[in-house]
């Protein structure tokens, strides 16, 4: 109905127009809003005040004149100018109706948009392949999904997208804590290095190592130790793990990629399950490695920024000159060894993911990735490509609690709670749902108890209660041996009077903007929140108002609007990953 309103006073600036009484091209922005308090209508428009400036005229003229132009329509009862000159419509209660007949016309595709010729790629998780994804991953996954999945609801060509960090140092640090197991697997008498990956995952890895491959890649003790300095806290637990590293790649040559595969692959694989069985698949897995294989686009990519002049020389490495795009400091994209840095990788990913030729780019980031921002969008100005092209957003952290008491969680140490723990525990409906139902740039408590509580102080199961009362209702119906159909409902809407199921009438109608504001303010919480609003409301009128057992009419009547909630339900727990069940 506000697009219609929208129309309506459209209309009106066009006969304005045509008239001559406004200028041709003048622009007007025209929003609509629900009113607050029914004494002033359904719908507000504040277009007048907002043409006050460019007519030059008093904004309460300007909404005389817009009234006086606009022309009949029968879903309008009234007009009125109030205040300062808001123009306030007073619609029909038959119009009202009208998103009933929508519902149940569009099904499991109402509140979707048309295609808008637009793609937008959507980089999320992202984790690390050096261990399985923890509760704050999870966050990250279910944040990144529903955004996705409302983006193509509002009409975007959305590809989803994994950037696997298989390049680095810390890849390095897996692949060698790896081999080090194995060797212990062979009866070797290693001590464990402490910045090595501790968790019991490494360790099976280096005894499956020695299964498939036998002794092959076994060496001495004493040749995986030659020259390594002492560990910490005496030594230098950095230096100490580097000193393994060398000697790995020297003892095993075309070998240590075999160990290096092992512990990448098997995590790899594990996080694909864990995501696929959370409900979460990518269209692309972007491989870090891939950005330096032939040919290089890393060096490509400082290649074109040397070419525009943004790069500096200074000591034998190369330096990036962020600071002349509001940068805090120079960034170095190659070292004086002639290795390219972290984020060298980083502009040339982002530059890759542009040539694919994606209107928009997403990315969802952890919290501690807030200093990123505004060097990887000075690069891409510094390449020419319009930095607000890229949105990222940040998800904050998880505190997870058990009763009151914290439960912590390193990936280095391998104490840490799984995103699978947390799944087996709760199931994904409360995962998906609780990981979203705040701002992600706010840090959250996720309550295990309260999750997995059956009240209506546990958001997702009130939701999932409402959609599954409905299912309830038609099952008595059918019990009973009588029958409803959508077709003989819609013609007995004139029965719903109550105030109640006027309310919910005007929130199912709310559906689709709420839908499409929280795509494009990549806000899943708003969504979340309106489908909690819309199942208490239901609640409400279910525990005051019989569906079964009225006249006909009535029954018809009250069961269409039901089947009505249960849709826009289904619907919206649909995109944020949630099941809509038919019994509790």
């Amino acid at each position: 109905m506000k697009e219609k309103v929208a129309q309506y006073i459209e209309q009106a600036l066009q006969t304005l127009r045509a008239a001559q009484s406004w200028p041709d091209d003048l622009v007007a922005s025209i929003q609509i809003e629900h009113t607050r308090d029914k004494a002033h209508g359904d719908f507000a428009c504040n277009v007048a005040m907002t043409l006050a400036k460019p007519l030059k005229s008093n904004p309460r003229v300007i909404a005389q004149q817009i009234v006086e132009a606009l022309p009949d329509n029968s879903d309008i009862v009234k007009v009125e100018i109030a205040g300062p000159g808001f123009i306030n419509f007073f619609v029909t209660e038959e119009s009202n109706f009208h998103v009933l007949h929508d519902i149940f016309e569009q099904g499991d595709n109402f509140g979707r948009q048309a295609s808008r010729g637009k793609s937008v790629q959507v980089e999320f998780v992202s984790a690390n392949p050096t261990g399985p994804l923890h509760v704050g991953h999870g966050r990250g996954a279910a944040y990144g999904a529903s955004v996705a999945n409302m983006l193509e609801a509002a009409g975007y060509d959305v590809c989803r997208e994994y950037y696997i960090n298989d390049a680095g140092r810390q890849m390095d640090i897996l692949g060698t804590s790896v081999w080090l197991r194995y060797l212990q697997a062979c009866g070797e008498a290693i001590t464990f290095p402490s910045n090595g990956y501790q968790g019991d995952y490494i360790a099976d890895y280096g005894r499956d190592l020695l299964a498939e491959h036998g002794k092959i890649l076994h060496h001495s003790a004493g040749d995986a130790l030659a020259n390594v300095c002492a560990d910490g806290p005496d030594g230098d637990k950095e230096k100490h793990i580097d000193g393994f590293i060398k000697n790995a790649k020297a003892l095993l040559g075309d070998n240590y990629s075999i160990v290096f595969n092992k512990g990448l692959n098997a995590i790899i694989g594990d996080i694909r399950s864990d995501l696929a069985e959370f409900g979460i698949e990518f269209q692309e897995w972007f491989s870090e490695r891939s950005l330096t294989q032939a040919p290089d686009q890393v060096e490509r990519a400082i290649s074109k920024l040397q070419e525009n002049g943004f790069i500096e020389e200074r000591n034998g490495a190369l330096w990036f000159m962020s600071t002349r795009f509001g940068d805090d400091k120079d960034r170095v994209v190659k070292r004086d060894n002639g290795q390219t840095t972290y984020f060298a990788s980083d502009i040339a990913y982002h530059l890759n993911k542009f040539e694919r030729g994606f209107d928009t780019v997403v990315n969802i980031w952890g919290a501690d990735h807030h200093g990123y921002i505004a060097r990887v969008k000075a690069a891409l100005q510094a390449l020419n490509i319009d930095p607000d092209r890229l949105v990222v957003r940040l998800v904050q952290f998880v505190s997870l609690y058990r009763g009151d008491q914290q439960l912590q969680m390193s990936t280095r140490s391998g104490s840490f709670v799984t995103l699978r723990e947390l799944r087996e525990d709760v199931g994904n409906d409360a995962a998906r749902f609780f990981y979203i139902m705040r701002k992600a740039d706010q840090a959250t408590d996720f309550d295990l108890e309260l999750a997995k509580s059956e009240s209506k102080d546990n958001p997702v199961y009130y939701i999932q209660y409402a959609h599954a009362r409905v299912a309830s209702i038609l099952r008595k119906l059918e019990d009973q041996g009588e029958t409803w159909t959508a077709e003989t409902g819609l013609k007995q809407l004139s029965a719903l009077s109550h105030d109640v199921e006027k309310d919910l009438l005007v929130k199912l109608s709310r559906y689709q903007e709420i839908l499409k504001s929280a795509a494009e303010q990549f806000e899943p919480h708003a969504l979340a929140h309106y489908l909690r609003e819309l199942a208490g409301e239901f609640h409400t009128y279910y525990n005051a108002h019989k569906m079964l057992g009225e006249e006909i009419a009535v029954r018809d009547a009250r069961i269409t609007l039901a089947c009505a909630v249960q849709q826009v339900l289904r619907n919206g727990l649909t995109l944020l990953g949630v099941s809509s069940p038919e019994e509790m």
